[in-house]
């Protein structure tokens, strides 16, 4: 039987709901994934620490996509709740419409300026090349990607997300196949790995759009759209806060960049990168099941659902919590062997990873509450907490202790910057839930 957005939540059912979306978020992490572990073990170092390099702007244009997106959903979700379907789609429409345009923008204007943009991010004319025929070809997709983003979040409000997890599916198969193909086969190279990864982009955005254009039994679908500059805004602050985050990922995988050529070289470079790829795969979980839920929470707030709330966020913060230990010993346990696949015969590397990781991994413990927090007030169209919290995570926090303390204790200053901010944005956190609880009736 179908989960709709109006029922009553228990833990089986919420982990029926979100799973979908948490086996999306993880497909979508196996593009850089795959990407990194053909590039590294075929193509070599230098090409893997390139697409970390471009990585920055390439998350910085997706932004968009996750700001229009999120924001977006919690307005259409929260106008399903108050029983206004047709106004709903409506905002559906003019959503999408207004993403694929920016983004069509973004991704011409970023490829005319690719190399000096590349060169601005750090790269040295070693590596400039392999950043150049990676940044290239995946900006020309980038819009497409942008779409899919979206999808992923609106199939969930249109009570389909299994429908999304299969295109998502679909799509990192269709990149993991096509990876093998035009590396290890084609000898293709690291352009290789940018084209199957927008072929991925291909199925995971214009496949859905195909279905939301063609009539549907989901709470979702085309009309046409009407431009309501204060619906468009409203989506825009409310998902400055996933803009942020994604902004401020770009600016610190560029701080990070900076400081392990300083103080390592490429090879600093490629431990940071090895990190995020296994990092993506726990983040998968925590934002899969934030953004699953949060349509559910954005419902029952639009429905005035006080009894529901108060339900929803109890049994958030226990899975939550319940997630957050298990990922943390497992990154610890599993460190070693999970770097490993990806350094090969580099023992240097290899080490260096491992120990990094390991420190690292301790934000697991305070990472899900403080993505759930962000994600919470963004599903309640409280856009200006949520992008507080974002904003002091990544561009106060984190930016402040990369820059202070690898200049104080090294590279294990690298390592902690995460972990202390983590600590800290918790704390936030807290505070906000305690004093915003009368307001929203979710205690």
């Amino acid at each position: 039987m179908r989960i709709q957005l109006s029922d009553h939540f228990n833990y089986t059912k919420m982990i029926k709901f979100t799973l979908p979306t948490i086996i999306m978020m993880l497909f979508t992490s196996c593009y850089s994934i795959v990407d990194g572990l053909f590039v590294a073990n075929i193509v070599g170092s230098d090409a893997l620490a390139s697409i970390n390099i471009v990585w920055p702007a390439i998350s910085i244009v997706g932004a968009f996509g996750f700001m229009l997106g999120i924001g977006g959903n919690a307005e259409v979700a929260k106008t399903l709740g108050e029983g206004d379907n047709h106004r709903a789609r409506q905002y559906f429409s003019m959503i999408i419409s207004v993403t694929v345009t920016l983004g069509i923008v973004l991704s011409v204007a970023c490829v005319f300026f690719i190399e000096p943009i590349c060169f601005f991010l750090g790269a040295n004319d070693n590596i400039i090349g392999y950043c150049v025929d990676y940044g290239t070809i995946i900006m020309l997709g980038i819009s497409i990607n942008m779409l899919q983003i979206m999808f992923q979040t609106f199939f969930i409000t249109a009570e389909k997300p299994h429908l999304g997890m299969f295109f998502t599916i679909a799509a990192g198969l269709t990149n993991i196949i096509l990876d093998y193909l035009f590396i290890a086969v084609f000898g293709w190279g690291i352009a290789g790995a940018a084209i199957a990864t927008v072929c991925g982009y291909i199925v995971g955005g214009i496949f859905p759009l195909i279905y939301f254009l063609l009539p549907n039994n989901s709470l979702l679908r085309f009309t046409k759209p009407v431009l309501d500059w204060r619906v468009l805004g409203h989506s825009a602050v409310n998902g400055s806060s996933e803009m942020v985050s994604n902004v401020a990922y770009a600016v610190v995988t560029f701080l990070y960049n900076y400081q392990m050529m300083r103080l390592i070289g490429e090879d600093g470079v490629a431990a940071m990168a090895v990190i995020f790829y296994v990092m993506m795969i726990f983040n998968a979980i925590v934002f899969g099941f934030s953004f699953g839920i949060a349509p559910v929470i954005g419902f029952h707030y639009g429905a005035q659902n006080h009894d529901e709330m108060k339900n929803l966020f109890r049994r958030c913060l226990v899975l939550i919590g319940t997630v957050a230990f298990v990922m943390t010993a497992l990154a610890e346990i599993l460190a070693g062997p999970v770097t490993n696949i990806f350094c090969g015969d580099n023992t240097y590397l290899r080490d260096l990873t491992t120990v990094g990781f390991r420190i690292y991994a301790i934000s697991f413990l305070f990472f899900g509450f403080n993505i759930f927090g962000s994600s919470f007030f963004t599903a309640l169209c409280n856009g200006k907490i949520s992008a507080t919290i974002s904003f002091l995570r990544t561009f106060v926090l984190e930016m402040g202790f990369l820059l202070a303390l690898p200049f104080v204790i090294g590279v294990t200053g690298v390592w902690l910057a995460v972990p202390f901010t983590e600590l800290i944005t918790f704390g936030i956190v807290i505070l906000f839930w305690a004093t915003q609880k009368k307001k929203y009736h979710y205690i």
